[in-house]
């Protein structure tokens, strides 16, 4: 609960700054000790470990081998963020699981040096595993793709999500059939369809009987545009009540540094820094 609230807090902040405009922003509240924990965790990691993480390769080849040392130890970062309110289970995507195995190894190598301190929490996989990019279905879909029609934001326009799954790549064959080896981009359509209405992949292929993949694509294009109608709704309700906002960042951000100070203070006394 913890780091879903500092979580909260972060992007309720990332939030505010955008409806303000201009440096006259408050400066966002800060749980240091996310970044301290991520610094000592760093230290008990090689190089070589980061660098064989898929994501890192993905995007440093992206980038063209470009990639910073944020990016790199990112990960690590992610493993304080857990670690830090000694969370037992994580809800992951199938793309986490080896960053999730970079944790649970954190934790037992801290473990095994300093005595039993952190659980070593297990990976609790969300039913949709990974969704596609809409322009690459062989890619996972990222929010840091420069195909702006790659990814689809809650916080498109109905007009936009349309054009999104209009341009999304499938293939010649008109029948919507769900063969994520042979038919990745309409195996991908099925996978958000059933997302996103709750049913599963054999019933939505049912329903889709008889319908080409140009008129399904439109279709799943609603039920997306439905889904995320309850979510844009609060989201302009929320951006007119910005002192509503502010509060939420600063009650989550309290709340985390009152979990995560004490735990990042005893590392700190086994680990010799005080």
């Amino acid at each position: 609960m913890a780091l879903h609230s500092m979580r909260k807090a972060r992007g309720c902040w990332r939030f505010i700054r955008a409806l303000h405009k201009g440096s006259a922003a408050a400066p966002a509240p800060q749980v240091s000790e996310h970044t301290q924990l991520s610094w000592i965790l760093s230290c008990m990691v090689r190089l070589p470990r980061l660098q064989h993480l898929h994501q890192w390769k993905a995007k440093t080849t992206k980038q063209k081998h470009d990639g910073t040392g944020g990016l790199l130890t990112y990960p690590v970062l992610q493993a304080a963020d857990i670690l830090l309110y000694k969370s037992t289970h994580v809800p992951v995507g199938e793309d986490q699981v080896q960053h999730m195995e970079l944790v649970q190894d954190l934790a037992e190598g801290f473990n095994k040096k300093y005595g039993e301190f952190f659980p070593v929490p297990k990976s609790v996989l969300t039913s949709m595993k990974k969704v596609k990019s809409l322009r690459d279905p062989s890619a996972k879909m990222s929010k840091s793709d420069p195909d702006k029609l790659a990814t689809v934001r809650i916080t498109d326009s109905p007009e936009e999500i349309v054009q999104k799954f209009r341009k999304a790549v499938t293939d010649f064959t008109s029948e919507v059939t769900y063969d994520p080896a042979g038919r990745a981009g309409v195996s991908n359509m099925v996978a958000v369809h059933a997302a996103v209405t709750g049913l599963s992949v054999e019933e939505v292929v049912r329903r889709s009987a008889g319908m080409d993949t140009a008129h399904y694509k439109l279709a799943v294009a609603d039920a997306v545009i439905e889904k995320f109608a309850p979510i844009k709704r609060e989201i302009e309700k929320l951006k007119l009540d910005k002192d509503h906002l502010e509060k939420v960042l600063q009650i989550g951000s309290a709340k985390a540094k009152e979990l995560a100070y004490p735990v990042c203070q005893e590392v700190k006394k086994l680990v010799g820094f005080l």
